[in-house]
């Protein structure tokens, strides 16, 4: 692990394994995770002998807990400043969930700087909450009562979260990891990037997608609807949509053997 300083100072975490790779692809974390949640999927990227980097968003993992910055757009200009400072160019690019909004307007924002393929895992695009472009997601209030929830109690709306993340239930020990996982999340991170997923509206953002992209979602996802996969594959030109059945938002884990199958073929086509 190292750090790279962003436009205010701020040091993100930044994880870069096997640097002599033959391609490179970058990952993106979700709320309010870190970058251990992608341990599934790294090797089978390390088979393909893919250089893979990894970020913790600011608030997040490792990276500085700042006072401010907790919005799409300075996440996407921390992720600008990491890709830039490591001089990478025809990369492979993957943000899960709010790190799925995050690269989106990544692309919007630096032109799609660098990106040769872009992936989307259960993204909270094109809105976390139900909006006019996005019928299928959360509402505000309910948000809103998760805000208050973690304003009293965090490690409760962590639970509250984790028992929703999944579609098959995952063993005591995995959930005890993920809870504690969440749980390392800053509240100052957690909270206003929160706050972020319900206000901010990516739906124009897609207009800006000009790299084959893959969509990858589960259909029982209660967090980011089936619904929104949907979206996304008609406003993304030259898009491909991965359905997973029997599998919620925590795709990544509870098929991974499927998500991961359907990555490499996408990166491969």
């Amino acid at each position: 692990m190292f750090f790279i300083k962003s436009n205010d100072n701020a040091k993100i975490a930044v994880y870069d394994l096997n640097p002599s790779g033959e391609k490179t692809i970058v990952l993106v974390h979700g709320w309010p995770l870190s970058h251990k949640m992608f341990e599934y999927q790294i090797p089978t990227l390390l088979e393909l002998n893919y250089r893979i980097i990894m970020i913790d968003l600011r608030g997040f993992g490792n990276s500085d807990v700042t006072y401010t910055g907790y919005n799409y757009n300075q996440f996407a200009t921390d992720l600008y400043y990491v890709i830039y400072a490591l001089n990478l160019w025809n990369f492979d690019l993957l943000g899960f969930s709010m790190g799925g909004a995050v690269v989106t307007r990544y692309m919007k924002m630096y032109q799609g700087y660098g990106v040769r393929k872009l992936c989307l895992l259960d993204a909270a695009v094109p809105s976390y909450c139900k909006s006019y472009s996005n019928p299928y997601g959360q509402t505000i209030e309910d948000t809103n009562k998760l805000i208050q929830l973690g304003l009293n109690d965090r490690p409760k709306l962590n639970e509250y979260f984790g028992s929703i993340f999944f579609y098959q239930e995952p063993s005591n020990p995995f959930k005890a990891w993920f809870q504690n996982l969440n749980n390392t999340a800053s509240g100052l991170g957690e909270m206003n990037s929160l706050v972020a997923l319900r206000d901010e509206n990516i739906f124009d953002d897609l207009r800006y997608m000009n790299v084959p992209t893959g969509i990858f979602h589960g259909k029982e996802d209660k967090i980011c609807p089936f619904g929104m996969a949907k979206i996304m594959n008609k406003n993304i030109r030259n898009s491909i949509l991965y359905p997973f059945e029997k599998a919620g938002h925590g795709a990544f884990y509870e098929v991974k053997n499927q998500v991961n199958k359907s990555l490499v073929q996408f990166l491969k086509s």
